[in-house]
């Protein structure tokens, strides 16, 4: 069988997804566009070369539009030959991406494909996609009568469930900065970050080179202040089991940002004189309760492990995207793993969640910190909306 290999990974460092943050004042085409030119410069290949770019991004609406992915291309200089596609499997939506390019190596379909991801939270809020229509119909009214929900209120079911308590949820999310400031201080991260000049409130071109999204200081006493995010009278009623725990602290916050992926075959990084730095091993989707909805990583674990023929003890790092504190912290409960494997250097309550990019995030920050520690095996997976699940495992080589 084929092997498809990641060479490089990249990612822009995030910005806070809300007008002002640092990332707010540049389009999100030159975003991504950056990512795919920084990926290409830095290891001297030819786009010429690159048969498909595959990109992830949840609002494709507005400046996010008609196939960002091509789009961004053409911005970052690519040959007009160079095709791209655009796709949305939500929050997981260029872990897909990573998916359909490593499977089309797989299968023979591609020699060089790259796999990336954009969202501009701050330019495109959420929700804007929806026109402020109905976007379930009949049908589905009719299966969930009842209504189905947003994600806080998912958080809020899932943290009820496995009965997590705020002190933990809290204690959860400020060791997740704790961490990535910890990681920030020893320059781990300084080889998947790809430095980008913005212009700051002062008018002034600067580079952005850290994440906006992390507060070195944050503490869980601190955290435990802050309001909760999701209650209202009527899902109070209809939910008596929530405690009403879930709010901004142990959230991940709204985020700009673009990773990308450069992904191909063995053959072809022979041939070109690269070093592979990891491959695909094994993959998996899985679909959950969409009330639940964030739960699907469990089951996609489970599925990708059986596939990989490994045990959860068996893997040295695992990605499991921080959406809202309860997701990972269920996740490690049902997987019986070990918390000091769970994101270790930190996960997105501290380092952003740019939906569409998120999914390549992870992955740069999964093969640095297995190169980093001299791991072998490493996972990530991502809730995603209407509850699915999109899981990962990839072997340092």
């Amino acid at each position: 069988m084929t092997n498809a290999v990641i060479v490089d990974v990249v990612r822009t460092a995030v910005g806070k997804g809300k007008p002002g943050g640092a990332l707010s004042g540049t389009h999100p085409v030159e975003l991504l566009a950056h990512v795919l030119r920084s990926l290409v410069e830095r290891n001297g290949i030819d786009p010429a070369q690159v048969d498909d770019v595959i990109g992830g991004c949840v609002a494709q609406v507005g400046e996010q539009s008609l196939n960002i992915s091509r789009t961004a291309l053409l911005a970052a200089g690519f040959p007009e030959s160079v095709p791209a596609t655009t796709i949305d499997r939500q929050c997981g939506s260029s872990q897909q991406a990573a998916h359909f390019a490593a499977q089309g190596v797989i299968a023979g379909a591609y020699d060089m494909v790259i796999a990336c991801g954009v969202e501009s939270m701050s330019r495109i809020p959420m929700g804007t996609a929806t026109l402020g229509k109905d976007t379930h119909g009949p049908s589905v009214r009719a299966r969930y009568p009842e209504g189905l929900v947003n994600q806080g209120i998912s958080a809020e079911l899932i943290a009820a469930k496995w009965k997590f308590d705020r002190d933990a949820l809290d204690a959860y999310s400020a060791q997740s900065h704790q961490r990535a400031a910890a990681a920030y201080e020893a320059g781990y991260f300084d080889k998947e970050i790809v430095p980008i000049t913005v212009e700051n409130a002062a008018g002034e071109q600067v580079q952005h080179t850290v994440d906006e999204t992390l507060r070195a200081s944050t503490t869980a006493e601190g955290l435990g202040g802050l309001k909760p995010s999701f209650y209202t009278e009527e899902y109070a009623a209809r939910f008596p089991e929530a405690q009403w725990v879930i709010t901004p602290g142990n959230s991940s916050p709204l985020t700009d940002g673009a990773s990308a992926a450069l992904i191909m075959s063995e053959e072809m990084a022979n041939k070109l004189g690269l070093t592979p730095r990891a491959r695909f091993h094994s993959f998996s989707v899985a679909g959950d309760d969409p009330v639940f909805m964030l739960t699907a990583p469990i089951p996609a674990t489970q599925k990708v492990l059986a596939r990989a023929g490994l045990g959860i003890d068996d893997i040295d790092a695992y990605e499991v995207n921080e959406a809202f504190a309860p997701v990972p912290l269920a996740w490690a409960h049902e997987l019986g793993a070990d918390p000091a494997k769970l994101n270790p250097w930190g996960g997105a309550i501290a380092l952003g969640h740019a939906l569409g990019s998120s999914g390549t995030r992870l992955l740069s920050t999964l093969v640095n910190h297995l190169e980093a520690t001299g791991g072998r095996y490493g996972l990530q997976t991502m809730c995603e909306g209407a509850g699915m699940a999109n899981a990962t495992i990839i072997e340092r080589l």
